[in-house]
C-alpha cells in the first residue's frame, strides 16, 4: 500500500516534469466507485486547457493546483499510483504497469496530456482508490481531518511526549491513525517501532521520554532514507524489518533474529520479540497470560498461526479433509440402513399386492435381518403359502382323477 514516501514521490514527479504545462487532452474512467462525486465527462471538461502550477501532497493525498479550481485531488487507497509515460516513478508491489503494458493503462482512472506531448496517468488496479475534483482540497474531508503531517509537519520532542502521554491506546494504532499524525502506514509503522525497540502493543502512554524520542527520530530517519531513493523498495536498507514482513511464520528473520506476526491496530503486524518486549505492567500481565492452547496434534512451531489469527494453506486442507472423512464414515454408517429399508420396502409392496401387510413402518431389528436372507434366496411368507397352496391343488387333482376312471 503506498505511503508517505511513495506518494511523495509522486509529487515529486509531478514537480519536476509537468508544471507549467496545460492540459490538451483527458480521459476520466467511467468508475462511480473511485471517480467521486462527478461524472466522467465533467470531470474531463472541468481539467481541459487548464495549466498545471503545483502539486500538493497531505499524508497519502496528493493534489494539482491548476490555474483557476476545481483541482483534481487523489486518495491513494491500497494500489494507487502515479505514471509519467518515459519517466520513472516509484513502483510498488500492488500497483507496477509494466512498460509493456497498454498505454494508458486499463487501471488508468486519470489521464492527461500536456502541450508538449507528456502523458500523465493515475491508476488503481483494486479500486480503493478516490480521484475528486474539489474547489479546495485541504477544506474538506478527507484532507482536513488529517493530522499533522509525519514528514511536513513534525512535532518536537516535548509535544510528542506530551501527546502520547495522554493516549491510551496501543502505540502501532496510534500510529496508524491519520488524524493523529498523517502519512504513517502499516509497513512504515512497523519499521519504525523495530528500530526504536518498541513493542507494537505496548500503550502510548506508557512510553518514556527517552523512548518517545527515539521513536520519533525512527520516523524522521526511516521516510528520509525512503525518499532519498525515490521510495524504491529494492532500494532500502537491507537491516529493515520491511523485506521480512511478507514471509510466512518461521521463516521471517532480520539480522539473524526471528519475527514474529500478530494483529495490532486491526493489521498484520511484524515485530522481533527479542527486541521488542512489552513495559511495565504490560510485561507483568503478559507473563502471568496463559499461553494459547495449541490443537492436538499441531507442532508448536504453528504458534505464529494462531498469533496472528492466519491459517497455513497445508492446515486448512488436512481439516477439510478430516471434515471429508468424517462425512464419508458418517454416510458409510447410513448406507446399509436405507439399502435395508429398500429391501424391506420391496417385500412391503409384495406384501401390499397379496394384501397382506402388517407393517408399521417401525423397522425392527427381526425385520433388517429378514432381508438379507430374501436375497440369499430363501422364500417370503407370501411365497410359502402360494407354494402349500399349489401344493394342495395338485394332492386334490390327483384324488380326483382316479375316482373319474373308476366311474368309467
Amino acid at each position: 500500500m503506498p505511503e508517505l514516501p511513495e506518494v511523495e514521490a509522486a509529487r515529486r514527479a509531478i514537480e519536476e516534469h509537468c508544471i507549467g504545462k496545460k492540459i490538451v487532452k483527458s480521459i476520466i474512467a467511467d468508475d462511480n466507485k473511485v471517480i467521486d462525486g462527478v461524472s466522467a465527462s465533467d470531470f474531463e471538461a472541468s481539467v481541459l486547457g487548464k495549466t498545471i502550477l503545483s502539486a500538493h501532497r497531505k499524508g497519502k493525498n496528493l493534489w494539482l493546483r491548476l490555474d483557476s479550481p476545481p483541482f483534481p485531488s487523489f486518495q491513494f487507497g491500497m494500489t494507487g499510483a502515479i505514471y509519467i509515460k518515459g519517466v520513472a516513478v516509484t513502483q510498488y508491489k500492488r500497483s507496477a504497469v509494466k512498460d509493456t503494458d497498454e498505454w494508458p493503462s486499463k487501471y488508468s482512472k486519470f489521464f492527461v496530456e500536456l502541450d508538449d506531448g507528456l502523458e500523465l496517468s493515475f491508476t488503481d488496479k483494486r479500486r480503493f482508490a478516490k480521484v475528486r475534483l474539489l474547489n479546495d482540497p485541504t477544506s474538506v474531508p478527507p484532507i482536513s481531518e488529517l493530522g499533522p503531517d509525519a514528514l511536513l509537519e513534525p512535532m518536537t520532542v516535548d509535544e510528542f511526549t506530551d501527546s502520547l502521554s495522554k493516549k491510551k491506546i496501543t502505540i502501532k494504532a496510534l500510529l496508524l491513525d491519520q488524524s493523529y499524525i498523517s502519512g504513517i502506514g502499516n509497513w512504515i509503522a512497523d519499521e519504525v517501532l523495530y528500530q526504536a525497540k518498541i513493542h507494537p502493543l505496548q500503550t502510548a502512554a506508557s512510553l518514556s521520554k527517552k523512548s518517545c524520542a527515539t521513536l520519533l527520530k525512527c520516523i524522521k530517519e526511516v521516510i528520509e532514507k525512503a525518499l532519498e531513493v525515490g521510495a524504491d523498495s529494492s532500494q532500502f536498507p537491507s537491516n529493515w524489518i520491511f523485506h521480512s514482513r511478507e514471509k510466512k511464520p518461521g521463516k521471517a528473520f532480520v539480522d539473524g533474529k526471528k519475527i514474529d506476526f500478530i494483529t495490532a491496530g486491526g493489521r498484520t503486524t511484524a515485530y522481533v520479540p527479542e527486541l521488542q518486549k512489552l513495559n511495565g505492567v504490560q510485561a507483568a500481565k503478559a507473563v502471568g497470560k496463559p499461553r494459547k492452547q495449541v490443537p492436538k496434534g499441531e507442532d508448536s512451531k504453528d504458534d505464529d498461526k494462531y498469533n496472528s489469527g492466519d491459517e497455513s494453506e497445508s492446515d486448512g486442507e488436512e481439516i477439510a479433509e478430516n471434515v471429508k472423512s468424517k462425512k464419508r464414515q458418517k454416510l458409510g454408517g447410513q448406507v446399509k440402513q436405507p439399502s435395508s429399508r429398500k429391501r424391506k420396502s420391496k417385500e412391503s409392496d409384495t406384501e401390499d399386492d397379496d394384501g397382506g401387510n402388517d407393517d408399521d413402518g417401525s423397522g425392527s431389528d427381526d425385520n433388517a435381518e429378514e432381508a438379507p436372507k430374501t436375497k440369499s434366496g430363501k422364500v417370503t411368507k407370501n411365497k410359502q403359502a402360494k407354494a402349500v397352496t399349489t401344493s394342495k391343488e395338485k394332492v386334490i387333482s390327483q384324488k380326483v382323477k382316479p375316482s373319474k376312471k373308476k366311474a368309467k
